[in-house]
């Protein structure tokens, strides 16, 4: 995986993950509105987490176990015929 490709999967598990991490602990007031939603902290877990699956990732395409270049041939030829 090149550089370009890790940073765009990293950014897209960070995105992911951040959706995942949000709606955690949330205290709301009778408006509806969170008293307190501990974005910097939720951030910094967000983070965490997704250099974890970063990792994961890199590592089964560094072993070859995960091919995004097989795969786009895969979805080419299924799209061609």
């Amino acid at each position: 995986m090149g550089w370009v490709s890790g940073i765009v999967v990293f950014l897209l598990v960070w995105w992911t993950m951040l959706f995942t991490v949000l709606p955690f602990a949330l205290k709301r007031d009778e408006t509806g509105k969170p008293d307190d939603p501990k974005i910097k902290k939720k951030f910094a877990i967000t983070t965490l987490i997704a250099a974890g699956i970063w990792c994961v990732i890199y590592a089964l395409v560094s072993a070859d176990i995960i091919s995004f270049h097989d795969m786009a041939s895969e979805m080419i030829k299924k799209d061609h015929g």
